[in-house]
Order: structure tokens, then sequence, then C-alpha cells
């Protein structure tokens, strides 16, 4: 009997099954992709996330091949409105870390493989859970056409937003869809912002920017309805249009349309199986906070599954443990999911009084100690 099995090898996932392996337990990934996504969708790395990463003695290499966001500046109408620094939010990382997910989760899946060669076990579809004996976790996968039947002391669901563990567990998780939609894209960075994070609060919608190693750097812009199929011209000449800055079309290297929505789990835990990341809490990816998320979720976790593991914990506590961690980490969704609701209601479309009015309350803010609160609320040290 495996002490854990852990259901998706995304970054989250990967993760955990580190911290686990480093404690010395039997754990296995099981991933239902065949090879790594190439996604940089998210790039925010939190100073919490650097402590965590700490554990598994990748902290060093994450922060070599990022950028380092020590600022972020907030413009309207080519003004500056004010400046939110990171400096005093962590003794250590005072700083975001800026790194497409991709290559964080290439480094992570290096250190399991150092950890728990062949722990990370692709191909596998997840078919049925027994959940029934409160001992243990019954697990059915399919792998090449073969059944794979597997026993584990805990499980966790960290398979994303269509999570099979929490279906197969028919544990709701209400959606709800907000009427915001973006299209970002990376590109050769001609802005001269150097490390600069920069959101320019326009007539027309928020168009953000975020320097990414290698001379490049991702803009976020609000569109106001979905757009099905964007074309890098498109995306350059709204830009453009928007904030007179102008990037090079044949530099694209990623573009991506979405729209904005949240969704939680009524339940994090049930039994011996855990859900954490996407597959618990689906939140708005403006501000950065998801992935995050997901990484604490693990970050907390781990120690449970540690002590339940070796038996240090025995039901009731270990239950109760569970329960706590459950309570914690809705809150710390739920928190999440505000602060993205407030960023994205910044970034709408606003003119005449409304944007004056928005725009003098921000320069106010920014300019008052309060800044401090939001550079420590931005860089997720509540978390």
């Amino acid at each position: 009997m495996r002490d854990v099995v852990v259901v998706g090898g995304g970054p989250v996932g990967v993760f955990l099954a580190a911290l686990l392996a480093e404690a010395g337990l039997d754990v296995a990934v099981w991933e239902k992709r065949t090879r790594p996504a190439p996604l940089s969708r998210a790039i925010g790395i939190h100073p919490p996330s650097m402590e965590a990463f700490g554990r598994i003695g990748v902290a060093d290499a994450i922060a070599a091949k990022a950028v380092h966001i020590h600022r972020g500046i907030a413009r309207s109408g080519g003004r500056t409105l004010g400046t939110v620094s990171f400096d005093a939010v962590h003794a250590e990382f005072d700083y975001i870390a800026s790194l497409p997910q991709h290559e964080t989760e290439a480094i992570v899946a290096d250190r399991l493989a150092e950890l728990a060669p062949n722990c990370l076990q692709r191909g596998m579809e997840l078919v049925a859970i027994d959940d029934v004996d409160p001992h243990h976790v019954r697990l059915h996968a399919r792998h090449e056409g073969r059944d794979v039947f597997e026993v584990a002391r805990f499980v966790v669901g960290a398979d994303g937003a269509r999570s099979a563990v929490r279906k197969l567990l028919g544990i709701p998780a209400a959606l709800r869809a907000y009427s915001d939609a973006f299209v970002m894209g990376d590109f050769r960075d001609d802005t001269g912002e150097g490390d600069d994070a920069v959101i320019h609060l326009e007539r027309d919608g928020v168009v953000e920017s975020f320097p990414l190693p290698g001379g490049r750097r991702r803009f976020v812009a609000h569109t106001g309805k979905p757009l099905e199929r964007p074309t890098v011209g498109d995306v350059a000449a709204l830009i453009s249009d928007r904030v007179g800055t102008r990037v090079d079309p044949a530099t694209n290297s990623m573009l991506s349309a979405f729209v904005t929505r949240r969704r939680l789990a009524e339940r994090l835990v049930r039994g011996r199986v855990v859900l954490i990341g996407d597959a618990a809490h689906e939140i708005s990816p403006i501000g950065g906070q998801g992935m995050n998320l997901g990484w604490l979720d693990a970050a907390e976790l781990a120690p449970l599954l540690v002590r339940g593991a070796r038996r240090e914990l025995v039901d009731t506590s270990l239950f109760e443990a569970l329960e706590a961690f459950e309570q914690n980490r809705l809150r710390s969704a739920r928190r999440a999911a505000r602060q993205a609701e407030v960023n994205m209601a910044m970034g709408r479309p606003s003119a005449g009084v409304r944007r004056t009015a928005r725009d003098v309350g921000l320069g106010i803010l920014l300019g008052s100690p309060a800044n401090r609160v939001l550079a420590r609320t931005y860089a997720m040290a509540w978390a």
C-alpha cells in the first residue's frame, strides 16, 4: 500500500509529491497527459510560494531563471498614478518572481525525479475511487489500454478545474461566470520598462504588462467581450491604440483569449481524499494568485499527510487536522477570489467622472501609508 497517490501531475501535483518524497513517503503521481504542456499562462510566483519552494531546495534555481519584479506602476492616460514596492514584503524574497509556468514545473519535476525516480507516471487516466474503507483508498486507472489498481493511505486530487477526483466523489463546485474577457500575448520587450510591472487603467479597459525572462514581456488586456480567435495583429493593434506601446507581431510566442470565472468546491476533504489547487478552487487569473494558492495548499497539506502516513496522528486527530486544513484553505481561496474581483473591477472600461474619481482615489491611496498594505496584499503575504 502506497502512502499517497497524487492525481494530477501539473505544477501543484508535482510540488506536493516532491514535498512528500523529501519526507521519505512512498508517493506516486498519476498524470493523464503523456507529455508536459508547454504553457506559460501563469507566470507570477509570490514570496510565500518561493519560501515553500525552499523546502525542496529549488527556490534558488527558480530565482536564478526568473525576472525579479520589485515594483508595480499604475498609469492612466500616460500619467503615473503611483507605484507599489515589494521590497519590504518578505525578508528574503522581496520581489514577485516572473517565470513561465512550464519552466517552473520543469524545475520542480526534475527535483521530484531526483527524490523519487519514476514517481511521475504519465498516461494514467483515473476511472474510479473507492473510499469506503476508513483506513485506505482504492483506485482504478487506465494506462495504455490496461487496467491499473492501487491502494493508498491518502489520495490527493490536484487534477485541475475539471477534476476527475472531484467528479467521482460527487463533490459540488458551483461555477460563477464573470462578464470580463481578456486576451494575452508574449512579445519581445521594446517598452523600456525594465523589470517593472505596469498597469495601464485606460478608458477602454486595462492593459497589464509584466517582464519575462529573455527580454520578453507579457501583455494582458481587457477586451470587453470574448474574442474567439484573436490574431497577433489584433492584439498588437489593441495595445498600440490603447496605451501607445508598439509591439512587433513577428516576435509573438504565445497568444490566448480567456473569460474569467470562479469555482469553489463545497468541501476539500472527504475521508482520506483531499482536493488542492484548481480542483479545489478556480479563481480569476487577474492578480496571479491561482497557481500560488495551489502551491500553498500543498505546503500546508504535506506535513499532515506525512504525520498521518507515519501514524503520528491517530484517526480522530488526523481528521480534525484535515478539517482545519479545509477551513483555512477555503478562507484563503475566498479572500483571493474577492481580491481578483477588485482587480477586475478596477480594470474595466471607465470614462468621464467615474474614471477621474477612480484615478484620483487610487493616486491618493498609492501615496499614503496604505501603499505598504497594498504591496503585502498583491504579494500574497497574507497567504
